[in-house]
């Protein structure tokens, strides 16, 4: 079984995998995220580390019942191979209501059959009003002709 595409990547190809990670992501479906990486994927996830779907999927259930309303944009920065770095930012709200914008940056190493088996994000969270989100299409994966990160100045 394979997950196209593939590596080595080319710069077509690696914006396919980002922005097919991007679509994944947004849809805030931990399942559907946790089989784009290896069985026995291993993550840093800002201070957490922690290895395999299992993980990955408990993980996400975490990270989306505190991040409400979570939409995100990813952007190639680099590739080489089966190595793919992005930058990204996304924004959400806590229970609270209180809005924030959460920037940063991920490595990324897939096996040959085009898995993700290794996951690397820094993360920093800044606190946004509701004036300031930029990020304001409906729930769900961002449309195809909405801005990306470097055309909305971010």
């Amino acid at each position: 079984m394979t997950r196209p595409p593939v590596p080595p990547f080319t710069l077509e190809t690696a914006h396919q995998k980002v922005r097919a990670a991007e679509d994944a992501w947004n849809t805030r479906d931990p399942e559907r995220v946790a089989l784009a990486y290896t069985e026995d994927s291993t993550w840093r996830n800002r201070s957490e580390f922690f290895t395999g779907r299992p993980a990955i999927r408990s993980f996400l259930v975490a990270k989306w019942a505190k991040e409400m309303d979570y939409r995100l944009i990813k952007e190639l920065w680099a590739f080489h191979e089966n190595r793919i770095a992005v930058r990204f930012q996304y924004e959400w709200h806590d229970a609270s209501g209180a809005w924030f914008r959460s920037c940063g940056n991920e490595q990324w190493q897939f096996d040959a059959a085009g898995f993700m088996e290794r996951r690397e994000a820094s993360i920093n969270d800044v606190p946004i009003g509701e004036a300031d989100r930029r990020f304001t299409w409906p729930l769900g994966i961002r449309p195809a002709d909405a801005p990306g990160l470097t055309e909305l100045g971010l």
